[in-house]
């Protein structure tokens, strides 16, 4: 436990990390900004400012999902600087792997379990072969879908990714309000 002295008081920094997740956690489950408040006794107009210290972006929830890709390292940087909530990449062998690691019964049900979580997000940008789109969007069936063709399928190799592209196509999905649906433009694949 680190410790930090301030004056007469010894102030443990877990204890403060720890109370803020928490606090962060209440308010990601639903919970006002007022009820926070009142809830750990603090003033509204501090949990206000944990959040504006923390905030990375504002906007619609982002998940981005691709395969196979050659450049996945640089693609989850850009994510992570851009803040996109879900990113799951694969390359060729990884996607392989993947399949082949589990019956086909713990496939389907590891699929649609994924499908579940994704669509929570407003947005899912897609990148694969033109087939594999057709069938993520299908299976997704989210608000917006952004496809993004590596090729036509099959894809039997890895493929690099358009990084500034993809920074484009995130930024734009970033900027639209929060209340708007369906697809970015005329929703052809790019």
């Amino acid at each position: 436990m680190e410790l930090i002295r301030v004056g007469e008081k010894l102030i443990s920094l877990q204890k403060i990390h720890n109370m803020v997740e928490e606090i962060l956690q209440a308010r990601s489950r639903g919970m006002s900004q007022s009820e926070v408040s009142a809830h750990f006794g603090l003033d509204r107009a501090f949990v206000s400012r944990l959040e504006t210290l923390g905030e990375v972006r504002r906007g619609r929830s982002i998940a981005l999902i691709g395969m196979p890709v050659a450049n996945k390292e640089a693609i989850y940087a850009l994510c992570q600087r851009l803040g996109v909530d879900f990113v799951w990449l694969m390359t060729d062998a990884e996607r392989h792997d993947f399949a082949e690691s589990r019956t086909g019964v713990e496939l389907v049900n590891e699929l649609f379990r994924m499908a579940r979580e994704v669509r929570l997000y407003d947005t899912v940008i897609l990148l694969a072969s033109n087939a594999r789109v057709r069938l993520l969007a299908a299976l997704l069936d989210v608000h917006a879908v952004v496809p993004v063709i590596l090729g036509e399928t099959p894809l039997n190799r890895d493929v690099t990714a358009d990084v500034d592209m993809l920074e484009s196509i995130i930024k734009e999905v970033q900027q639209r309000g929060a209340g708007e649906r369906g697809p970015m433009s005329n929703g052809d694949p790019i």
